[in-house]
């Protein structure tokens, strides 16, 4: 589904896949750029791997939160106000991330376990 036909709230969690030019592209877009803060705004469950937290800070949901990434873009994540830790899995009230393509099964297992248990009232923008 192209971002710009996707209505948000069709939809009870969403991943971030990682890759460079994937986020790096997306977070050009406005619409994906709103698309992505709806989630944190509905409080349902979101999951990042690799690069793709870099959309998490463009759409401005990063401050406070605990997460991992990449390890190239932690510095980015901490000027955005994230506390990065550096962990195959990082769960923050229905916000789940890991670090690269080894951690998919330990990424896979923490969320599957978050949309499974739906929204979470503390999941904020």
């Amino acid at each position: 589904m192209p971002i710009a036909g996707a209505d948000p709230n069709q939809y009870d969690a969403l991943l971030l896949p990682g890759g460079v030019m994937n986020p790096d592209k997306l977070r050009t877009d406005p619409k994906a750029v709103q698309f992505v803060r709806h989630f944190f705004e509905a409080h349902k469950p979101v999951a990042a791997i690799c690069h793709a937290p870099i959309m998490l800070i463009e759409a401005g949901v990063v401050n406070g939160r605990k997460l991992t990434s990449y390890p190239s873009i932690q510095t980015d994540l901490k000027n955005a106000g994230a506390n990065w830790i550096d962990e195959e899995v990082v769960t923050d009230q229905g916000l789940v991330t890991s670090r690269r393509p080894d951690d998919i099964p330990a990424f896979n297992r923490k969320m599957i376990e978050e949309i499974r248990e739906g929204k979470h009232d503390r999941q904020h923008a």
